[in-house]
């Protein structure tokens, strides 16, 4: 297995740090291939501009139109190129982040926002009366698996049904479904450590059992079950739901995950 870990946290000695190092030691010692972007530590730009895009650039920049030229041109920035290089060098992605307002730290969402590129991450495939595009199960990224390993400072019960907070599902749903499934990556169950504003070192070293179980686990673990678009389940191109697959009482997110 060929796994890249994409990590997000600022300080090496924090626990999303510690909880890399472990992914890295422990796939590394069953015979995997290891890769890391340490966003923080590559100092990685965050932030889309025209400078990504090369010499060619529109006088006023269209992000999808100038992304899409400049990846199929090979002027994209070096920094770019490499990370787009690792994603089709691996067949897992494991993406290391603390939860921070309800979603992920900027500066991973700037690496998806830069390396997943027009006519790379999207904008592929058929665009017909019966296909609209390959996405959603399909695309340029399809038979790679995604885990999500975040850690969050709140207790679970607030991320549960009738938490305040929501459901760590809903919250988790637009980076598995809209960012991981969307170029064909298949999201795996993700992997959330609760309350680690207070963990101590004997709650940690239980964590670390349960991460290196599912660390080692990764091949056989089963994706979430997400309906791929062009398949059946939906109408094209209204791209709805068909009546009568949804699961009785389901609705919201729930809708476009199978079973």
């Amino acid at each position: 297995m060929k796994t890249l870990i994409v990590h997000a946290h600022p300080e090496p000695k924090s626990l999303n740090g510690s909880l890399k190092d472990l992914a890295v030691s422990t796939l590394e010692a069953a015979g995997h291939e290891v890769r890391v972007s340490d966003l923080y530590a590559m100092n990685w730009k965050a932030v889309v501009d025209a400078a990504d895009y090369g010499p060619e650039v529109s006088d006023r920049l269209l992000v999808a139109r100038d992304s899409g030229r400049a990846f199929e041109a090979g002027t994209l920035t070096q920094d770019v190129r490499a990370e787009q290089e690792k994603l089709l060098w691996a067949d897992t992605v494991i993406f290391q982040f603390p939860l921070w307002w309800y979603s992920m730290p900027a500066i991973l969402k700037g690496w998806v926002d830069r390396v997943f590129t027009y006519r790379f991450a999207y904008g592929v495939g058929e665009h017909s009366d019966t296909r609209y595009g390959e996405r959603y199960g399909e695309g340029t990224l399809a038979g790679r698996k995604a885990l999500l390993s975040v850690t969050v400072g709140g207790p679970e019960a607030h991320y549960a049904a009738r938490g305040i907070n929501g459901p760590i599902d809903d919250l988790l749903f637009p980076i598995h479904h809209g960012i991981l499934y969307y170029p064909g990556i298949e999201p795996l169950p993700p992997f959330v450590l609760h309350g680690t504003d207070r963990m101590t070192d004997e709650e940690y070293a239980d964590a670390a059992k349960v991460w290196e179980r599912r660390l080692l686990t990764l091949e056989s673990t089963e994706p979430i079950p997400f309906r791929p678009q062009n398949f059946g389940d939906y109408e094209i191109p209204s791209l709805q739901l068909k009546e009568g697959l949804e699961p009785a009482g389901r609705t919201g997110f729930g809708l476009h995950v199978r079973g």
